[in-house]
């Protein structure tokens, strides 16, 4: 059978309105594809500038929270991270750990990469960036002024954006109280998102520690896929012997001054993970703050003999105790990443672990036990004893 062929005759031309009509059609729909929708409430973008991954990750909940609040889309920051013999910090996109998709669906989001790309050159020119601060902020040379980016991690933060600022704006006596609907307002009344389209913070929005109404955001927090894989191969490899526990062990020369202070102070850096944000479930101490190798020993010791558990894996900034632990236990396997390790992959492991183990004290630790809490995994700190309740009369 022949084919039979269709075409138009090589003479025929289409009419002048028809060929303009189909190239604005070409050029509309071009323009959709690249195109962001823009939040007409605006954005909220700050520099998670306080502290390595575990504050950072604190303060991102309470941003997180306070972007909600007030109606605005959160702009995902990158990670700030501080590399030995770098003078400045790291900046490491919010997606290579997590997933912006699970973010979302909590509320509206959008990484800083693609703000900027897509958005900024005419939402947010050079010209009417304005930095926001709480007062005056004196580390800089300008007086009256937030000084956003003097010191660091503050200046590089903002310099991989190619950011500067032009002026600056103090919220006070306004705060970030997301529970409180009268203060919710005066923010949208004081800023409203046409005037101001990017509120830019030089700090988070949100309270250091994790505030008890936000620990439940931590279930909108989920690896990447990457990371996900990462830990899946590493268990697969490395940990056959199961169950297995995972155990955090914050003990290096730093912590160790820092804890110091616990007589005077009950309440440092993430101690109501185990303590209750009013003492309400006991008292944290030096020795949970900086346990002893008696005490890890022990408390290992004994969560292997109530699980039966095959192999231990270990998370540290420091020491590991591997060796004290092993004459302790000579029939558990006990592992850990090879050198350089990689926080995060030590804590997406850790929230894989049947029972984990940690330092009240520590922000990184609470990010693992916030992530176990989502899933009905258990955990537990080091030397602390739980207030017993009261038996009701």
């Amino acid at each position: 059978m022949r084919r039979l062929l269709y075409r138009f005759p090589s003479k025929m031309l289409l009419p002048p309105v028809m060929i303009t009509l189909t190239v604005f059609l070409i050029f509309t729909c071009i323009g959709q594809l690249n195109s962001e929708e823009v939040d007409s409430n605006g954005y909220i973008a700050y520099c998670p500038c306080m502290g390595r991954f575990g504050n950072q990750a604190d303060q991102f909940l309470g941003a997180l929270r306070f972007a909600a609040s007030v109606n605005r889309t959160l702009i995902l920051p990158p990670w700030v991270e501080y590399r030995r013999y770098e003078t400045r910090s790291v900046q490491v996109s919010f997606d290579t750990y997590f997933k912006v998709s699970e973010v979302a669906k909590f509320h509206r989001v959008i990484t800083m990469e693609r703000f900027m790309k897509k958005l900024a050159p005419t939402l947010w020119p050079p010209g009417k960036r304005i930095s926001f601060c709480h007062s005056e902020r004196t580390y800089g040379d300008k007086e009256n002024d937030c000084n956003a980016k003097d010191g660091n991690p503050f200046e590089s933060f903002w310099d991989t954006f190619n950011i500067d600022f032009d002026k600056s704006e103090f919220f006070s006596p306004l705060y970030y109280e997301t529970g409180n609907a009268h203060e919710i307002k005066r923010w949208q009344k004081r800023y409203p998102g046409d005037e101001y389209p990017v509120l830019a913070f030089t700090g988070p929005p949100g309270a250091f520690p994790v505030q008890r109404t936000d620990v439940p955001l931590q279930k909108y927090v989920r690896w990447s896929d990457k990371f996900e894989k990462m830990a899946n191969d590493f268990i697969a490899k490395n940990i056959k012997d199961k169950p297995f526990i995972g155990i955090h062990l914050r003990n290096g020369v730093d912590f160790k001054r820092a804890c110091e202070y616990m007589d005077s102070s009950n309440n440092m850096f993430a101690s109501p993970q185990c303590t209750g944000y009013r003492g309400e479930k006991g008292k944290a101490t030096k020795e949970t703050c900086y346990p002893s190798d008696k005490s890890v020993v022990k408390e290992v010791k004994a969560e292997v003999k109530r699980l039966n558990a095959g192999t231990v894996f270990v998370a540290t900034d420091d020491r590991d105790l591997i060796d004290v632990m092993q004459k302790a236990m000579k029939k558990v396997k006990f592992v850990k990443q090879g050198s350089p390790a990689s926080p995060h992959l030590d804590l997406a492991i850790l929230g894989k672990a049947d029972h984990f183990i940690g330092n009240c004290i520590s922000t990184f630790t609470a990010f693992a036990k916030r992530e176990r809490d989502t899933k009905g995994l258990s955990s537990s700190f080091w030397a602390f004893e739980p207030k017993q309740k009261k038996d009701e009369l």
